[in-house]
């Protein structure tokens, strides 16, 4: 079992069919993080933004990148919020912070953010990495630096790991239990970015990929169960 995680969340993840929050999916993470904190693991989260925007759809109505890709740190400023209010609704104590100024939000402090989650509290990240041209794969592996996390848990809606090749295209595709970041960048393997890789070679910190539509699949991944692919710093 993990002392410290970082979870990885996509925004799409927290969407209703027609609304960018879902109620019941909100409370339904919540209570699986409250579960994690209840046996004794910090918790940090990033959360994306595509429930709301993502930047690449304002370059292609003609913004550029910087622009687009601010819109998309916004966007998960609103998720961090949202989620954070979730987290404290459930009787876990949470804190949104974000590397991008916002009013009444925390900005990103590596030291407060230290003393929080040493007292208890969730941190709920938002901002990504605070700077245009980076994903929210570096932004989560940064994130995880900063905490001192021991894995980054990449919940993802509907994929239960990682495969040699597209299981979707391919009914013959191999799944891994276990990969090392080594692997990932030798046999370029799509499923975080090349300069999150380096980051958390260089910090040894493991990332765990899972199925979050699974019941209870976060709280199965913090404990460090078989229900996705582990791959190893």
């Amino acid at each position: 079992m993990y002392k410290r995680v970082l979870l990885k969340l996509s925004g799409e993840a927290l969407a209703a069919p027609d609304f960018p929050f879902s109620t019941e999916i909100l409370e339904k993470i919540a209570l699986q993080v409250k579960e994690i904190r209840e046996m004794g693991i910090d918790v940090g989260i990033v959360i994306g933004g595509g429930n709301i925007c993502r930047g690449k759809i304002f370059e292609k109505i003609g913004f550029d990148r910087v622009q687009s890709d601010y819109a998309g740190m916004l966007a998960t400023v609103i998720n961090a919020v949202m989620f954070s209010a979730e987290l404290n609704k459930v009787g876990v104590p949470s804190v949104a912070m974000s590397a991008i100024t916002a009013q009444n939000v925390l900005d990103f402090d590596k030291d407060e953010a230290n003393r929080l989650i040493d007292e208890g509290n969730v941190i709920v990240f938002g901002g990504g990495y605070g700077l245009p041209y980076y994903s929210t794969d570096t932004g989560s592996a940064q994130r995880a630096a900063d905490i001192g996390a021991d894995v980054i848990l990449m919940a993802k809606s509907g994929v239960d790991g990682v495969y040699d090749s597209d299981p979707d295209e391919n009914p013959d595709a191999k799944k891994f239990d276990e990969l090392t970041f080594d692997d990932i960048l030798r046999l370029e393997l799509k499923v975080i970015d090349a300069s999150a890789a380096e980051l958390c070679l260089q910090n040894k910190i493991d990332a765990f990929v899972f199925n979050m539509q699974e019941e209870g699949n976060i709280v199965k991944a913090a404990k460090g169960e078989a229900v996705g692919t582990v791959i190893k710093a």
